[in-house]
């Protein structure tokens, strides 16, 4: 005898693009992103007993994304997401769980001449604004927000040394080093109760976004790194010191290496130490490092 320990389903890669039309400034603004929205619930008949009458159909799902989103705005995402899984939840009785991630794409206002264009974009990077939305009845909603693919390099200011050696170690201590890496950076909100709890606090999440970027961002950059684990510290703690809403902050950090290249076999040309100059860049393997910061547990009274 066998049973459904666990099941979801819904609609992945659903792209959309929305622009908004200032009519009096002839300004407009463009948002792209790729959703997908996965639905639990007492579905479980659908995969053992082949009863379709459970399944809101993944194509109604799609349709579902682009009516919310000419009906409401998909700005921040975070309150997009809540809005989208809020309605499944309640539309559907028999839906109790809605899933919904979304990632947009980064699209920068094109400057002309100096001057903002009020309606050409480009897109300067890969880096992606990316959001985990859970709505679950009677529990509430959980959100998570991200930065992903933000890639940032410095050619001096970091440094790793002092580490383990045994004789398995081959890799040297140095004092001056490239540092660069993709970062992906996740913050954890604290349960919102329902819809109206999330928008009550709308401003908080771009705001948090921006200021996490530029928490990573000057930190990479001004930080004596004694190693990527002591630099993604001090990044996840600022971040917590600015939105008290927040319960964690996530990093995850490839260390993208940068390797000294020995040209002294070509009339004793110097390309290492305080003369290295010509690096060649590496695929892999690479390191990785994660970690999770949490806020200290009040002490009892």
């Amino acid at each position: 005898m066998s049973t459904v320990a666990a099941a979801r389903y819904g609609k992945d890669n659903v792209r959309l693009y929305k622009v908004e039309k200032n009519p009096d400034t002839g300004v407009q603004t463009v948002v792209e992103m790729t959703v997908c929205v996965l639905l639990e619930g007492d579905i479980d008949t659908s995969y053992t007993k082949a009863d379709n009458s459970v399944i809101v159909a993944t194509d109604s799902i799609k349709n579902t994304i682009f009516i919310t989103a000419k009906q409401n705005p998909v700005t921040p995402p975070e309150l997009f997401g809540s809005i989208l899984g809020n309605h499944f939840i309640t539309k559907y009785p028999h839906i109790h769980v809605a899933h919904t991630s979304i990632i947009t794409h980064r699209w920068s206002r094109l400057a002309v001449d100096g001057k903002p264009h009020p309606h050409s974009f480009i897109r300067d990077s890969e880096e992606t604004r990316n959001v985990q939305v859970d709505v679950t009845e009677g529990k509430g909603i959980d959100i998570k927000s991200t930065i992903n693919k933000l890639t940032v390099l410095k050619s001096t200011g970091s440094q790793f040394w002092g580490f383990v050696r045994d004789e398995y170690t081959t890799l040297p201590e140095v004092w001056d080093r490239i540092l660069s890496t993709d970062v992906e950076a996740t913050w954890t909100w604290k349960t919102f109760a329902g819809l109206e709890d999330v928008k009550s606090v709308v401003p908080k999440f771009d705001d948090a976004w921006e200021a996490a970027r530029n928490i990573t961002l000057k930190t990479f950059a001004e930080d004596n790194s004694a190693s990527v684990q002591a630099t993604m510290y001090k990044m996840a703690e600022k971040i917590l010191a600015h939105q008290p809403l927040l319960e964690t902050v996530d990093y995850s950090l490839p260390n993208k290496h940068y390797f000294e290249l020995d040209l002294s076999w070509h009339k004793g040309l110097k390309n290492t130490g305080k003369d290295a100059e010509v690096f060649v860049p590496q695929t892999n393997p690479n390191g990785l490092i994660k970690c999770t910061v949490a806020r200290t547990p009040k002490a009892k009274l």
